[in-house]
């Protein structure tokens, strides 16, 4: 089966491109590894976009904190630069964001950090939450990530997704941070640089990057119109999946970490209905915010998808676990990530809730590939159930997930603990209810309390 049934975006400023080389990466571990692998490889440049950022975040095999590589990067003769986002006065309060203050400019002196720092702010409370990265930008070993993990100590723990990606497509990851560098909001700001100033600006590419693989990789953005002019504002990740999952035939595979918003949801409930396969990731302990919105009548309709979806035997809510310490307990989901029928995949920084449909900037890369599609599945199923798929087909594999998950949460309920493998289905009625699962897989009152994770 190919994947041309399932639509490109229509919107957004960057075609769907052929000749792409894309691997995917899961779990913060390996993402972080093979990306400091990356920039080790790297000859010319190192271009990041940085939402949340906390100084316990260290590259795995010793390479050290994130400044200590791109610090070592500069020492090369490396260009290094990073877009980092800046809280406005209404965002909700994080300690994990590098917002150039004065105690941050202070540990950049101290450090004799070169590399080049540009802030930029989105709208209001909202969030410049794009992950990504492209190395050696313009030249022949141009290469792209694009995902979902932190910089920060906690991302390295979590469940995330992450792809790499080298060809055409990977240029646009650069017109992207080329664009948002030449504009970024504090450029001309007295504390809005480090190591370069306003007139400080890239050149955006004349040309994509030659051919590199067999996948089709598109880059969809979200871009809020109370922070862009007109001609820029785009919605193409929201677009991506509402028209995926109308062309989905069989399944359909989602994580994220929030439970979709009603301009999703609605396209889910359609396709369950019509006999597609649904299994939907989440954590399994949402943040404080989603309790919060749980007991607000007038957030009823963050909920109403999953709760309509509970009603179809084909679609399965479910948390995963992990055991840290040999004993088991919930694990966080944050990966952003869709498969359509083992044929289509998407990959990004697009949560499904209101904060970045309606407001955040957002990066998903969604590819066109069958055999990238299945060898992710394969992969994470394999995480999950601790069974290899691979041999089977995706509706075989989605219902043995449905089929263990379900047994898994029976054995919650009776504490018992010959569990198979990791994942575990979730009640929708009560998810994100305070008198439901604690983080120890324990029943009662404390709901989420005691955890709390940056978007």
């Amino acid at each position: 089966m190919t994947a041309s049934y399932i639509p490109h975006a229509a919107s957004g400023r960057y075609p769907a491109r052929i000749g792409n080389l894309v691997y995917s990466l899961i779990d913060g571990e390996q993402i972080a590894r093979r990306i400091g692998e990356a920039i080790g490889e790297a000859r010319h440049s190192v271009w990041l976009t940085v939402a949340f950022y906390s100084d316990d975040f260290r590259f795995p095999d010793g390479l050290g904190s994130l400044f200590d590589v791109l610090d070592d990067a500069v020492a090369r003769g490396l260009d290094v630069r990073l877009l980092v986002w800046r809280q406005n006065p209404e965002t909700r309060p994080s300690h994990r964001i590098f917002s150039g203050s004065s105690e941050h400019r202070e540990l950049l002196a101290r450090r004799g950090s070169r590399f080049k720092i540009r802030w930029d702010k989105a709208s209001g409370p909202f969030c410049q939450h794009q992950k990504s990265w492209v190395l050696d930008a313009g030249r022949p070993s141009e290469v792209a990530f694009v995902g979902g993990m932190n910089l920060t100590g906690m991302a390295l723990t979590l469940h995330d997704v992450y792809l790499e990606i080298a060809g055409p497509a990977a240029t646009d990851v650069r017109h992207n941070f080329v664009e948002r560098w030449n504009e970024a909001s504090e450029r001309h700001a007295p504390d809005g640089n480090w190591a370069c100033d306003a007139s400080d600006e890239l050149a955006y590419a004349d040309r994509p990057s030659r051919p590199r693989g067999a996948s089709t990789v598109q880059i969809q953005r979200m871009l809020d119109p109370r922070r862009y002019p007109a001609p820029r504002v785009e919605r193409s990740i929201l677009e991506q999946y509402q028209r995926a999952i109308d062309a989905a035939r069989r399944t359909i595979f989602l994580q994220n970490q929030a439970v979709p918003d009603h301009e999703v949801a609605r396209h889910l409930v359609a396709a369950v209905e019509r006999g597609v396969d649904v299994v939907m990731l989440v954590p399994a302990i949402p943040e404080d915010y989603v309790y919060d919105a749980r007991h607000d009548p007038r957030e009823a309709s963050r909920f109403w998808g999953i709760e309509t979806l509970a009603g179809h035997e084909n679609f399965t809510l479910a948390g995963i676990t992990e055991q840290p310490a040999g004993r088991r307990r919930a694990a966080y989901v944050h990966a952003k990530m869709m498969l359509i029928d083992d044929v289509w995949a998407t990959v990004g920084s697009c949560n499904l809730h209101p904060f970045s449909l309606a407001g955040h900037t957002e990066m998903n890369a969604s590819i066109w590939d069958p055999a990238v599609a299945r060898d992710l599945r394969g992969r994470l199923l394999v995480r999950h159930l601790g069974v290899d798929t691979a041999d089977m087909d995706d509706r075989a594999a989605l219902r043995l997930f449905h089929d263990l998950a379900r047994a898994n949460r029976r054995r919650l309920d009776r504490a018992e603990g010959d569990w198979r493998g990791a994942a575990f289905a979730l009640s929708p009625d009560i998810y994100a209810m305070r008198s439901g699962l604690t983080v120890d897989l324990t029943w009662g009152a404390a709901g989420g309390a005691g955890r709390s994770l940056a978007q």
